[in-house]
C-alpha cells in the first residue's frame, strides 16, 4: 500500500512544524521588538535629560540676566544635535528670551515609525537660582524629532525579524528530518508488511523487527501487534459472545434484568398481533412508584436499587399471567396482560400488583413501605399500536398520581385531549405574566373572638384571554414543573406587599397579609432575600406579612426549608403551616420549625358536624396548636354552626365562604363596614356562653 506523497505524514508533520516554528518566531520577534521598542522610548528620553542637563547652566544664566545674545548662542548650541527639531528660553513674564525650530526630516519610513514613537517628542526643565533662594526665573523647552531613532529602531527590528524566522525554519527542518528517519520511514516499513497480512488468517504471518528498534516503543509495537494478531483467531468466538451479551445489555435493565423500553415496544408489538389474529383483548398496565424520590433521600441511592430489585421480583411473582414485565426506567415498570376479555381482569391484576407493592420490604436494617399507581389501557379500544398503547398508559399514570395515589386509572377518551390542554397551559402560562393576565383577590381572615377583620390571604387568578378564568390548582402545578411559578411568586409576593401598604395608609393599619409559598420557592436559596426586599421596597413592618407552607413542600426537603424559614422568622415574617392535616401531620417536625400558625384544612372543617372522625381530627389540630402556643384558623368555615364549632373548640381565627368570598382589592373596604357592623345570633350565643 503505497501512500500518496502530500498524504505523507512528514510532509503533514512538515507543514505542522514549519508553520509553528514560523509562528513561534514571528511571536518570539514581535516580543523583542515590543522590548526594543521600549527601550528605544527610554533612550529618547534618556537622550532628552542628557540634553537639558547640559544646557541648563547657561540657560539659566541668560534668562537670569536677560541676555538674549547668550540666550540664542545656548540654542544654537543645542541644534548641534541632530534630532533637535525646536528649541526655546520663555520668561515667566516676558516673551521668550531665545528660540528656534526647523522642520521634520523627509524619511520615507516615517509613515511607520511615528504612530510607534510620535513624529516629535517634547521635553522641559524649569530654571531655578542658585541656593539658598532657588528663585524661579524660567524653562528651558526643547523637542526632539524621532526619525533618526526610529530609522535605527525599524533596522534592528528587521533584523530580529529575519534572523528568528530563520532560526524558526532551520529548527523546524532539522525536527522534520530527525521525525522522517526515527519514525515515519519505519512505520513506511511497517505498513507494508501488513498489507501483506491475510486478514482471514492474521496469525499466520508476523510483522518482522525493525533493526534498531528492538527497545524502543516501534519494537514494543510490532511485538504487541504480533501478539494481537495470534490472538485474534483465538477469541474469535469471544467476541461473538461479548457481542451477544451487549446486544442483552442494550435490550434489558441492568439493574433488574427486566427488558428495557425498547425491547418492550417489540414484545408488545408481536403480542399485538398475536392477540389481533385471535381477537383476544390486551391490558397494558403502567406502574409509577409513589414518592421514590423521597426514599432515595431519606435512606441512601443504594438502597434505592436495591428496593427497585425487590419490586421487579414481587411483579415477577406474577409472570403466569403476564405477557410481558419491563421497567421503563427510573421507578416506572410496564406490565402487559393477555388473553383479556373485561377491562375487570386488567383491574383485578392491577389491585394484586397494588396489594403487593404494599406489603413492606425488608432491606437490611430497614423495612421501607412503597405505594404504587397504576395507569392502564386496553388493546384494541384504546389503541392500535405498540408505542401508542404505552404513551397513554403513562400519561394515565401521570394524570393519575397528580390527582391521587396509590390507585389504578383506566385511559379515556378525554385523557388525550385533557393533556393537550395541559400542554398548550403550559406554554401559554410562561408568558401569562409579561401580558399582564393574573389578578390578586384577597379573602378575609376573622378573629372568632372579636369579629374583626385581622388579616387576608391573597389569591392569585389567571384571566386566560380565550379560556376564560384558569383554576389555581391546574396552572400553579404547571407553574412549578416548568420553573416560571418563581417569577410569578415574586410578583405575587410584591403585589400582596403594596396592596398592604396602600391599606395601611388608608384605614386598615393592623391588617395581617398571608401569602402561600410554593414548593419551589420554598426551597430557593433567594427566599429570604427576596421577602426582605419586598418588606423594605414597601416599607411593611416583617409581622404583618404572613407566609403560608404546605405540609408536602415542606417534607421534600425538610432541612432545606427549615434553614430558610428560620431566616425569615428572625426576620420577623410570620409563618403559616397550610392544609394541615392532610400530610404527614407529624408532632416532630412542628416542634422543630419556626411556625407561628396551623390552618385547618377546609375538608376536615366542612364535615365537622357530620363526620365524627373530621371533629375529632378539628379538635385534635386545634389543641395540638394550643399546646405548641401557635394560633389555629379554621379554613373553609361556610356556615354559622361551622363557625360555633370551632370557636367552642379554642380556635382563634376563621376563613371562608360563611364571612366572604375572596374579593377584589376596592371591595375590601365596603366589605369590612358592612362585615364588622353584623353580629350573628349564634354566634354571639356561643361566644357568650365561652365567656366565665
Amino acid at each position: 500500500m503505497i501512500i500518496a506523497r502530500r498524504h505523507s505524514l512528514s510532509i503533514k508533520l512538515l507543514r505542522l512544524v514549519l508553520f509553528w516554528a514560523l509562528l513561534v518566531g514571528i511571536l518570539l520577534s514581535i516580543g523583542q521588538i515590543i522590548y526594543d521598542l521600549n527601550k528605544e522610548r527610554s533612550q529618547l528620553d534618556t537622550a532628552a535629560a542628557q540634553i537639558l542637563a547640559m544646557s541648563r547652566d547657561p540657560a539659566t544664566q541668560s534668562v537670569y540676566s536677560l541676555d538674549r545674545e547668550m540666550g540664542l548662542q545656548v540654542i544654537e548650541g543645542l541644534f548641534e544635535h541632530k534630532a533637535l527639531r525646536q528649541a526655546s528660553i520663555t520668561h515667566p513674564d516676558r516673551t521668550a528670551l531665545a528660540s528656534r525650530e526647523r522642520p521634520l526630516q523627509r524619511d520615507k519610513l516615517r509613515s511607520l515609525t511615528d504612530p510607534l514613537l510620535g513624529s516629535e517628542q517634547s521635553y522641559s526643565i524649569p530654571l531655578y537660582g542658585r541656593a539658598p533662594f532657588e528663585e524661579y526665573y524660567g524653562d528651558l523647552r526643547i523637542t526632539l524629532d524621532t526619525a533618526i531613532y526610529g530609522a535605527d529602531f525599524l533596522q534592528r527590528s528587521l533584523i530580529i525579524l529575519v534572523s528568528g524566522m530563520l532560526r524558526a525554519t532551520a529548527m523546524a527542518l532539522v525536527l522534520y528530518l530527525l521525525y522522517h528517519l526515527y519514525l515515519t520511514r519505519p512505520l513506511t516499513s511497517i505498513i507494508e508488511h501488513l498489507a501483506d497480512i491475510n486478514p482471514d488468517q492474521p496469525g499466520k504471518m508476523s510483522i518482522p523487527m525493525l533493526p534498531g528498534q528492538e527497545r524502543n516503543e516501534l519494537g514494543l509495537w510490532i511485538t504487541k501487534a504480533n501478539q494481537m494478531l495470534d490472538s485474534i483467531e483465538r477469541n474469535s468466538h469471544r467476541r461473538r459472545e461479548a457481542e451477544a451479551s451487549l446486544l442483552h445489555l442494550s435490550r434489558h435493565d441492568h439493574l433488574t434484568g427486566l427488558p428495557n423500553r425498547a425491547l418492550l415496544q417489540e414484545q408488545l408489538a408481536q403480542i399485538l398481533v398475536d392477540a389481533g389474529r385471535r381477537q383476544r383483548g390486551v391490558a397494558l398496565l403502567c406502574l409509577g412508584l409513589d414518592d421514590f424520590k423521597e426514599i432515595n433521600e431519606q435512606f441512601s441511592y443504594q438502597l434505592g436499587d436495591s428496593l427497585l430489585v425487590a419490586v421487579a421480583e414481587r411483579l415477577r411473582a406474577n409472570s403466569g399471567r403476564l405477557g410481558s414485565l419491563a421497567r421503563l426506567g427510573g421507578d416506572q415498570f410496564a406490565v402487559v396482560q393477555t388473553s383479556v376479555d373485561e377491562p375487570y381482569e386488567a383491574a383485578e391484576l392491577a389491585q394484586t400488583l397494588l396489594d403487593d407493592l404494599a406489603r413492606p420490604f425488608d432491606l437490611g436494617e430497614h423495612q421501607v413501605t412503597l405505594r404504587a399507581t397504576i395507569g392502564i389501557t386496553l388493546f384494541p379500544d384504546d389503541g392500535q399500536n405498540a408505542e401508542k398503547l404505552l404513551q397513554k398508559a403513562e400519561q394515565t399514570m401521570m394524570l393519575a398520581k397528580a390527582r391521587s395515589r396509590n390507585r389504578y386509572q383506566f385511559y379515556i377518551a378525554s385523557l388525550d385531549s385533557e393533556m393537550r390542554v395541559r400542554r398548550e397551559l403550559d406554554k401559554e402560562l410562561r408568558g401569562a405574566l409579561a401580558r399582564n393576565e393574573f389578578h390578586l383577590l384577597f379573602q378575609p381572615q376573622i378573629c372568632l373572638q372579636s369579629r374583626k377583620l385581622v388579616g387576608v390571604e391573597a389569591l392569585i387568578r389567571w384571566q386566560h384571554p380565550e379560556r376564560g378564568l384558569v383554576p389555581p390548582d391546574i396552572f400553579i402545578p404547571l407553574a412549578e414543573q416548568n420553573g416560571s411559578i418563581v417569577q410569578i411568586g415574586e410578583w405575587v409576593l410584591d403585589q400582596a406587599c403594596s396592596q398592604l401598604a396602600h391599606w395601611h395608609a388608608h384605614g386598615l393599619p393592623g391588617l395581617r397579609m398571608a401569602v402561600n409559598l410554593s414548593t419551589v420557592q420554598l426551597h430557593s436559596a433567594d427566599l429570604t432575600k427576596t421577602v426582605s426586599n419586598a418588606l423594605q421596597r414597601h416599607q411593611l413592618r416583617p409581622e404583618c406579612l404572613e407566609l403560608e407552607i404546605t405540609e408536602t413542600g415542606l417534607m421534600e426537603d425538610i432541612g432545606t426549608a427549615a434553614s430558610h424559614l428560620n431566616s425569615l422568622k428572625k426576620a420577623g415574617v410570620q409563618i403559616a403551616i397550610d392544609d394541615f392535616g392532610t400530610g404527614y401531620s407529624s408532632l416532630s417536625y412542628l416542634r422543630g420549625l419556626p411556625l407561628n400558625k396551623i390552618k385547618i384544612d377546609k375538608s376536615f372543617v366542612q364535615d365537622v358536624l357530620d363526620d365524627a372522625d373530621d371533629a375529632t381530627i378539628v379538635r385534635a389540630i386545634i389543641q395540638l396548636g394550643r399546646s405548641l402556643n401557635m394560633q389555629v384558623i379554621a379554613e373553609g368555615v361556610e356556615t354559622a354552626e361551622q363557625e360555633a364549632y370551632v370557636l367552642g373548640q379554642g380556635c382563634s381565627e376563621g376563613q371562608g365562604y360563611f364571612y366572604s368570598r375572596p374579593l377584589a382589592a376596592n371591595a375590601l373596604l365596603n366589605w369590612k363596614t358592612d362585615f364588622e357592623g353584623r353580629q350573628p345570633a349564634a354566634v354571639t350565643s356561643s361566644v357568650q356562653q365561652r365567656q366565665p
